[in-house]
């Protein structure tokens, strides 16, 4: 196997929910905060019509075995209920900061939590709003 299909995010995450672009609007039309995990200059630049930036500050490898504590994310930002649905979204295929925030979040508690593994690029792909 070469490093490239290593890099890639698994195809699906224990204790999260793994949605589509489809299913992500759904929910962003009834209230469900979407959390864009990428850099703060990624999200001006373009975003999800409707998404929140919280940042998924990355030192830790590439990897489902991760160290968490090697990063920075900002569960404040969340809602504060931890019941509450929320998804996570990055570029996709190498970016890893929705999987890790996912993650995270799962380990704080949080007992909705999606992961918009398509991420940006199949939201655009399918031609849905942006910012």
């Amino acid at each position: 196997t070469s490093a490239a299909i290593a890099a890639e995010t698994p195809a699906a995450l224990a204790g999260v929910k793994s949605v589509s672009a489809d299913e992500v609007k759904k929910m962003l039309d009834s209230g469900v905060p979407v959390i864009d995990t990428r850099v703060a200059a990624e999200y001006a630049e373009k975003t999800i019509k409707g998404a929140l930036s919280v940042p998924y500050k990355e030192k830790s490898a590439k990897d489902p075995g991760f160290d968490p504590a090697q990063d920075q994310f900002d569960l404040g930002k969340l809602p504060a209920n931890k019941g509450a649905p929320v998804v996570f979204f990055c570029n996709a295929g190498e970016c890893w900061k929705s999987y890790k925030a996912s993650v995270v979040a799962l380990k704080a508690g949080y007992t909705k939590v999606n992961w918009f593994r398509g991420g940006f690029p199949e939201w655009t792909g399918k031609g849905l709003p942006t910012q």
